[in-house]
């Protein structure tokens, strides 16, 4: 008898079943991007409109008369009177205000970049006795509230002989802002290099000289930064001049802007009041178009190490 050979078993393996869960994951979470993408697209859409419509209202009015701002506030205008710029101009004496206010900002503003910047790049490259307590006094400044020194503050000025004068305004306007540049600064003068300024010393260089030519030069993002935000600060001030600076001829434009307000009475000259309101915002709006990407560079440059 012959044996009978039994066939071999081919077992057949199945694949493995491919798990979609990764691809469906990763569907998801573009779609929860794309709705987190348009949600914040609209917010931002919003906030413009919310930003730009009163500027572009605010420009429109001013080239309208009384009567059709008070009949139709949103129409545009007939034509473009120039005459209500003029008016603010001249007769309100707008360009008085307008100088004093460039010699007030234009020189505390470059007492408070000098003075910051020499201050700040001390507290951040030099070790010292009282460095930290000095560095959080001047963050202790930015937390004061400014109303609480008026008093204080104009008897001293009285007492200085700096009442109602434009060097004094300048000297309280750098006092005012050195806590927050001097914040600023410090933080970004910690981000530079400190080889270039070894080397600089190698080479013989003074401090004084070093500073001046080798690192306020590479903080100059940080300092058009700080600058701007200065600038807006300034400008715009208005508790302080009224304060401080009673005297008609060195008046600022902020209260050059209620000055107008108040001396029509019942009158309302609107049309000169909106003209004005323009003349001031022009310089704001200007210097933060020029000086956009370096403002945007000093930012982020003292955030990243």
């Amino acid at each position: 008898m012959k044996a009978t050979e039994t066939p071999p078993v081919v077992t057949v393996t199945e694949p493995a079943p491919v798990s979609k869960a990764p691809a469906q994951d990763e569907k998801k979470k573009s779609g929860e991007g794309k709705v987190l993408n348009v949600f914040s697209h609209g917010v931002l859409i919003i906030w413009a409109i919310l930003v730009v419509m009163p500027l572009l209202w605010a420009v429109m009015t001013s080239f309208k008369t009384d009567d059709s701002i008070l009949s139709t506030p949103w129409a545009l205008p007939d034509k473009l009177h120039f005459e209500n710029w003029s008016r603010a101009w001249g007769q309100a004496h707008m360009s008085e205000y307008f100088l004093n206010t460039i010699v007030v900002v234009g020189g505390s503003l470059i007492g408070t970049l000098l003075l910051g910047s020499m201050a700040a790049y001390v507290l951040a490259r030099f070790d010292f006795p009282g460095n930290r307590f000095v560095y959080y006094l001047f963050i202790g400044g930015m937390s004061f509230p400014i109303i609480l020194a008026l008093v204080p503050l104009f008897f001293v000025m009285n007492n200085m002989g700096l009442l109602n004068t434009t060097h004094g305004l300048i000297l309280v306007y750098i006092a005012y802002s050195l806590p927050f540049t001097v914040f600023f600064l410090t933080a970004f003068f910690r981000t530079l290099p400190g080889s270039v300024a070894e080397a600089a010393m190698i080479d013989g260089a003074s401090h004084t000289r070093t500073f001046f030519q080798v690192m306020l030069p590479m903080a100059k993002p940080g300092l058009i930064s700080v600058g701007i935000f200065n600038f807006l600060g300034q400008w715009n001030q208005y508790m302080l001049p009224t304060v401080l600076n009673s005297d008609p001829d060195h008046r600022v434009l902020s209260q050059g802007l209620v000055e107008l307000a108040n001396s029509q009475g019942y009158k309302g000259d609107w049309s000169g009041l909106f003209a004005g309101l323009v003349m001031a915002m022009l310089p704001v709006l200007a210097a933060y178009i020029v000086f956009q990407r370096q403002v945007v560079a000093g930012l982020t440059a003292g955030a990243v190490k």
